[in-house]
């Protein structure tokens, strides 16, 4: 993640940083400078205007998004964050490690407005928080959530936020990767990641990753210490679906097997004898005598090979394939028990009741 604010200068208003990013304006000035030594004059000309048309898109998503971008701070001062109002009602996007223990917070608007925030749910496995905000009878500017699996490398993209207490900084950069996978401080995997190049610093965290629509396609999260040009967003669409679960449950809702287990190699004769895909299986080390595993017919020994068709090698895997499986929804599970495939069919629970820490 990217650490807090801590000590960092008062946030203003009327400070407005852009930071040109190491890929796309790099390469387009020199693209400038290389075509203007033999062409002087239209190579100049040209030159300008591809980069007034850099600008004026930079510029237009900062002037569109930027007075939604809102600094979060702890009334104790230990440290502080970036967030997005998404809905002109005043509610918040943010990263969940902002919010930190959950103690007071306060957010400051971009008109230095600062008001007091309720948590409305955090999601510490995707690292996504919702704040409210009084509106006081006006309608507050807003970023939408936009498509993040419309994304291209490459593509142009923006980051605003308050790093290290300087509100409204802008930084450009491009797409670098997709695809990526990132760990959250509760230790499960967050999938399909945004990797960028844009420029990040503490006070980020929470800030919006902003396409040339004016749309919001990630919320920046992490660097990587010692880096230059490498930065994470989680991706909208899955805020977008944490942000709903929030919206109408105050929490995501998970489905629960009740196996805690860890993965094993096997050998290449059975992986050709049973069509395996990994080199590794989940070993199931125990049961919750409760949970749905074990009413479903799962052993403790069972090799888990497979969930709803998905190759499992790892307790992450077994992670994804019902991550988004909602309770009371089938499960098809495939274990292979004394050098025989058996199928399962587990209905799964609410994760909410159980122990989701200690087992899946």
């Amino acid at each position: 993640r990217i650490p807090d604010g801590d000590g960092a200068p008062p946030a203003r208003a009327a400070m407005l940083h852009v930071r040109g990013s190491h890929g796309a304006f790099a390469a387009v000035r020199r693209g400038c400078v290389s075509r203007s030594v033999g062409r002087v004059g239209a190579a100049r000309r040209g030159c300008a205007n591809a980069l007034d048309a850099y600008s004026r898109i930079v510029i237009g998503i900062a002037e569109s998004a930027g007075p939604a971008v809102v600094a979060i701070r702890h009334r104790d001062g230990g440290g502080q964050g970036s967030g997005w109002i998404f809905t002109s009602d005043g509610y918040i996007v943010t990263n969940d490690h902002v919010l930190g223990e959950g103690g007071p917070l306060t957010v400051t608007l971009t008109d230095d407005t600062t008001l007091p925030a309720e948590i409305i749910g955090r999601d510490p496995p995707t690292d996504v928080g919702v704040l409210r905000i009084p509106a006081r009878g006006r309608a507050l500017p807003a970023v939408l959530l936009g498509d993040s699996g419309q994304l291209k490398v490459g593509q142009l993209v923006v980051a605003i936020g308050n790093p290290l207490g300087y509100a409204s900084s802008v930084s450009a950069g491009v797409v670098s990767a997709l695809g990526r996978s990132l760990r959250s401080q509760s230790g499960r995997l967050v999938d399909n990641v945004i990797q960028t190049d844009v420029a990040m610093n503490p006070g980020n965290s929470g800030g919006p990753l902003v396409t040339s629509t004016g749309e919001a396609v990630g919320m920046n999260t992490a660097i990587i210490s010692g880096t230059q040009g490498l930065a994470f967003a989680v991706p909208s669409n899955t805020i977008s679906f944490v942000v709903s679960q929030i919206l109408r449950y105050g929490r995501v809702k998970r489905g629960y097997l009740g196996i805690s287990g860890g993965s094993r190699p096997v050998v290449r004769k059975l992986q050709v004898e049973f069509g395996l895909k990994l080199p590794t299986v989940v070993q199931v080390f125990g049961l919750d005598p409760a949970g749905p595993a074990h009413r479903a017919g799962v052993q403790p020994g069972d090799l888990l090979v497979a969930a709803e068709d998905q190759p499992i090698g790892s307790m992450d895997d077994l992670w994804r394939a019902i991550s988004t499986r909602t309770p009371n929804m089938r499960v098809k599970l495939r274990v292979v028990r004394d050098l025989k495939p058996v199928d399962l069919t587990v209905i799964v629970e609410d994760s909410a009741t159980h122990h989701p820490s200690e087992v899946e």
